[in-house]
């Protein structure tokens, strides 16, 4: 599995115009499944998402997770499902996403990850699995991670 996580001021997620997930101060974390993928892997990036240090801490150094921060600093994530993340262009200038889980495996890992996410963080909402989407986000910094599950 692999998560692209972006640190945010804010990030909302809409289906057919309507917002379907939204998020304040916090992480956006676009999240895809590999064809190889197994279930562990997703709580092993939950953890990974969960215990990133890049918030700052009084000194301003990337120091502090999601869970450190004041809980008046109420730190959310957002979750979006992104199958392109594992896109080939290498051969062609044309993505191949043959590296992609199937939809069913993708979405059973998609929702094993916001499981594992849950009780690790406060506030996680997500996008609609398999839906077109438009995602709106302030960045933060920017801090952008892209993390592989092992």
């Amino acid at each position: 599995m692999r998560a692209v996580v972006q640190r945010v001021l804010s990030a909302e997620v809409r289906v057919d115009g309507e917002v379907v997930g939204k998020c304040g101060r916090g992480l956006l974390v676009l999240v895809a499944a590999h064809r190889e993928s197994v279930s562990a892997q997703a709580a092993d990036l939950a953890d990974r998402v969960a215990g990133l240090r890049i918030f700052g801490d009084a000194d301003g150094k990337m120091n502090l997770t999601l869970k450190d921060l004041p809980e008046s600093e109420e730190a959310e994530v957002l979750v979006v499902s992104q199958f392109t993340l594992y896109g080939d262009v290498y051969s062609s200038r044309r993505p191949s996403f043959s590296q992609s889980a199937s939809f069913d495996i993708g979405k059973a890992l998609y929702e094993e990850f916001v499981a594992s996410l849950r009780p690790l963080v406060r506030g996680v909402e997500t996008g609609e699995f398999g839906a077109s989407m438009e995602v709106e986000l302030v960045n933060d910094g920017p801090v952008t991670l892209v993390i592989d599950a092992r």
